[in-house]
C-alpha cells in the first residue's frame, strides 16, 4: 500500500483500489494547505502552518516551493518573511517519513527539497526568516537560504542530522561562509543547536527579541527595507545573489552594470534630490 498526501492505494489482486482518505468529508485540498501566504503591504508573509511543531513533510516541501515560485512572478512583492505557526519555526523532517525511505527515494527527496529551498536562495527580493521558536535540520537550511534572519530569544537552532544517522546536506554546506569553518564543523559534526544569543553574537542573525516582540521587530526590519527605493532594492537582491555565484571581477562587473541600470529609472534624481530637500522620497515603480 502506497500513501500519497491524503490518497491511499491499495493492491488487490489485479485492481487496484484508490481511496480518498480525508475524513469526515475526504475535502480536496491544494497542495500548499501546510504553506500560508498573507500579504501585508509590499511584504509576504509565508508561514509554515502544520503546529505545533510544522515538521516537514514532502506536501510543505512542494507548498515552499510553490508559494515562492508564485511570490517571484508578482510586481507587489518588494519582501517576504518566513516563519511557522505554534512554538517552532520547524522543528525539521518528519523522522517517521525520513526513516522508511529507500536509497533511491532519500535522493529524489533530498533533491526535491533542494529545490524547495533555492526558490528561497533565489527569490529576487529579500527574505527574512523569523524564528518564533526552534529552527532545525531543513528548517535551518531555509533560514540560512534567507538573506536576514530574526529568532525569539529561546530559540535553538542547528543541524541534528548527524545524530539521527545521516549527514546535513544541500543547503548546510551555506553553514560554513555564515559562521567560519571550525563553528561549522562542530555544529554539523556533533548536531549541537546553537542558542539564538550565539547566534546574533557570531553574526549568523540580525535580531533577537522576546517572542511577543518579535513579530514587531521582523516588521520594523522589513519596513526599513520597503523604505528604499524599490528598483533599487531588486538590483541590489541580483547582486548579492550573483556575488556568491562568481569571483571577484565579474562581481564587480556585475555591479558596474546594475549601477548603469538603476540611472534608467527616476529613483536616484528622486531619493538624492529628497535628501538635499530633507523629505523623505517619493517613489512611483
Amino acid at each position: 500500500m502506497a500513501d500519497f498526501a491524503f490518497v491511499r492505494v491499495e493492491q488487490r489482486g489485479g485492481c487496484a483500489w484508490v481511496t480518498l482518505d480525508r475524513p469526515p468529508l475526504n475535502l480536496i485540498v491544494p497542495e500548499m494547505v501546510r504553506v500560508r501566504v498573507e500579504q501585508r503591504g509590499g511584504c509576504a508573509w509565508v508561514t509554515l502552518d502544520r503546529p505545533p511543531l510544522n515538521l516537514i513533510v514532502p506536501e510543505m516541501v512542494r507548498g515552499i516551493k510553490a508559494a515562492f515560485e508564485e511570490l517571484r512572478e508578482d510586481p507587489r512583492v518588494r519582501a517576504a518573511v518566513l516563519t511557522g505557526s505554534g512554538r517552532a519555526m520547524t522543528a525539521g523532517m518528519q523522522l517517521q517519513f525520513l526513516r522508511d525511505l529507500t536509497a533511491r527515494e532519500a535522493k529524489a527527496f533530498i533533491a526535491t527539497l533542494h529545490e524547495a529551498i533555492h526558490a528561497v536562495h533565489e527569490a529576487p527580493f529579500p527574505t527574512v526568516c523569523m524564528m518564533n521558536g526552534h529552527c532545525l535540520g531543513g528548517g535551518f537550511e531555509l533560514a540560512m537560504a534567507c538573506d536576514m534572519r530574526t529568532a525569539a530569544t529561546g530559540a535553538l537552532m542547528g543541524l541534528p542530522e548527524i545524530r539521527v544517522g545521516v549527514p546535513s546536506v544541500i543547503e548546510a554546506a551555506l553553514l560554513p561562509p555564515l559562521i567560519g569553518p571550525a563553528r561549522a564543523a562542530e555544529c554539523l559534526l556533533t548536531g549541537e543547536s546553537i542558542s539564538a544569543r550565539q547566534a546574533l553574537e557570531w553574526g549568523l542573525i540580525n535580531r533577537v527579541a522576546p517572542s511577543a516582540e518579535l513579530g514587531q521587530a521582523t516588521a520594523e526590519l522589513i519596513d526599513r527595507v520597503l523604505e528604499c527605493a524599490p528598483a533599487a532594492v531588486r538590483l541590489q537582491k541580483e547582486l548579492i545573489i550573483r556575488w556568491r555565484n562568481t569571483n571577484l571581477r565579474s562581481a564587480v562587473e556585475f555591479g558596474i552594470d546594475a549601477f548603469a541600470q538603476a540611472y534608467a529609472t527616476e529613483e536616484p534624481r528622486e531619493a538624492m534630490q529628497a535628501f538635499l530637500d530633507k523629505r523623505k522620497p517619493r517613489f512611483h515603480s
